[in-house]
């Protein structure tokens, strides 16, 4: 199994995937210094600290509302062809019929995308607050930013475990329309909540959007994952910019979902790929 690992490892790294991501990251990261230098212009000379405590609130959620996109589509397009196109290709029936049984096979292999994809939203989540701390401060209670950097995290295997299973069901072009489609479907219900907290709206209207909103991030919980650590993180403040952090944050039960969604898809895919036929 670990050489399955490390060959997905080599993998990414072969097809510069890794390279291209870091060097895009660099450039989001230095836009979001200039961003972050301004918003926070008056954190050097004090000021008023609720407006300092919200215009960190601002800086982060601003951060992690283009990094939550970035991580996902890493997650997406790096693993939605894993199956279906090393199939196509004859790469995925040479080396099953070596001794090698299933399971290993797609255990390694998940296991390599998430550790190398959780790697890097590791050191996307420290370089977010090491900017926002430098321009603005940074919140001292650590348990919150275990918490949220365990939510962030936790978008990574409820992706890799979603494209892997669209992989044993859809040919790779498919699936990746397919994880696109879904990974929006889960971002719009998050916008339906931000714009029901946002705008004034009748109850029943209000009680619809509420449905609808809940119903899209049930289908794929990764961005409410990624609301639910913004409010943490700021304590709720990012509400003051609602068209990023608005609307009511996903429940503990909801994260409770999203852990049992990820366990799901990984047993599901496991299930699909050990009954295919190659």
């Amino acid at each position: 199994m670990n050489t399955i690992i490390a060959s997905t490892w080599q993998e990414m790294l072969r097809r510069k995937m890794l390279l291209i991501t870091f060097v895009l990251t660099a450039l989001f990261l230095a836009v979001f210094w200039f961003i972050a230098d301004t918003v926070g212009a008056d954190f050097a000379n004090g000021g008023d600290l609720l407006m300092q405590y919200a215009r960190r609130s601002a800086i982060l959620s601003l951060g992690f509302f283009f990094g939550g996109f970035v991580v996902a589509f890493l997650a997406i397009f790096s693993s939605f062809s894993v199956i279906s196109g090393e199939a196509e290709q004859g790469v995925l029936q040479s080396v099953l019929t070596r001794p090698i049984p299933r399971w290993k096979w797609y255990v390694g292999r998940w296991i390599g995308y998430v550790s190398l994809i959780g790697t890097y939203a590791l050191v996307l989540f420290a370089a977010i607050l090491l900017i926002t701390n430098v321009h603005a401060g940074m919140t001292r209670d650590y348990s919150d930013i275990a918490v949220s950097l365990l939510l962030f995290l936790g978008a990574v295997p409820v992706l890799v475990g979603t494209s892997m299973v669209g992989s044993t069901v859809f040919s790779g072009i498919g699936n990746g329309v397919f994880m696109t489609m879904l990974y929006g479907a889960g971002w719009l219900g998050g916008m339906v909540e931000k714009v029901r907290g946002a705008l004034p709206v009748e109850s029943e209207v209000e009680a619809t959007l509420s449905r609808i909103g809940a119903l899209l991030s049930l289908i794929m919980p990764a961005d409410g994952l990624n609301r639910r650590m913004q409010y943490v993180l700021t304590q709720g403040a990012g509400e003051t910019i609602p068209f990023l952090t608005g609307g009511n944050p996903p429940s503990n039960a909801f994260v409770w979902y999203a852990g049992v969604f990820a366990i799901f898809a990984f047993g599901l895919g496991l299930w699909l790929f050990r009954r295919k036929d190659f």
